[in-house]
């Protein structure tokens, strides 16, 4: 009877341990101190714009990259290059076509080449319609407290994709024989989550 009691114990702390790993600590991105940009040729130059709207979540530990994921939602509509007549012609159906795919989802797969300070993640992201996989390149900044007692946690993310991949295929060719538009995108995430109870 003791060693059915003591077999019992073992195989309850190894279900424990075995599980344990499946769980992080969950941060929710805080918009107020997060942005989601991109940067594209035009001409001879490169257009900065944003995303104003978005939401997402990370779950993270320190050191336990087996547990680390991520997911995100951007409004296509809250797109913002600071040109009013720019943004509306991207609204359109000539890019992003928001009436008909309003969202831009990406959400994590496995995770690559992890240190303390970086790692690798893919995913999938969905846009205009589209999945297409691609890696995000991220840089761990830390978790720590602010003034308020909140724990938050720092990273920024990087990808390239090119644009006609996700059906973004609208341009205007110069009389050099140049296109108006470039086809890779670079989009770089700010993320600073706070983490929830």
């Amino acid at each position: 009877m003791r060693l059915k009691i003591k077999i019992s114990i073992a195989v309850f702390f190894m279900g424990i341990f075995a599980v344990g790993p499946a769980f992080a600590a969950t941060y929710k991105v805080d918009p107020d101190h997060s942005t989601v940009s991109f940067k594209i040729r035009h001409l001879f130059s490169n257009v900065q714009g944003t995303f104003n709207k978005f939401e997402g979540t990370i779950d993270y530990e320190p050191g336990k990259p087996d547990t680390w994921k991520t997911s995100g939602t951007i409004d296509a509509a809250s797109i913002n290059t600071n040109v009013e007549q720019r943004d509306k012609h991207l609204r359109s159906a000539d890019f992003f076509d928001v009436e008909k795919y309003p969202t831009i989802i990406f959400k994590s797969g496995a995770v690559k080449e992890a240190t303390a300070t970086s790692a690798k993640i893919e995913g999938v992201f969905t846009m205009h319609g589209v999945e297409k996989p691609v890696i995000l390149d991220v840089a761990i900044h830390g978790v720590g407290k602010d003034p308020w007692g909140n724990v938050r946690a720092g990273f920024t993310a990087t990808t390239k994709i090119n644009r006609k991949e996700f059906g973004l295929n609208w341009n205007e060719t110069l009389e050099t024989g140049q296109l108006l538009v470039g086809e890779e995108v670079t989009i770089t995430i700010e993320a600073e989550g706070i983490l929830q109870p």
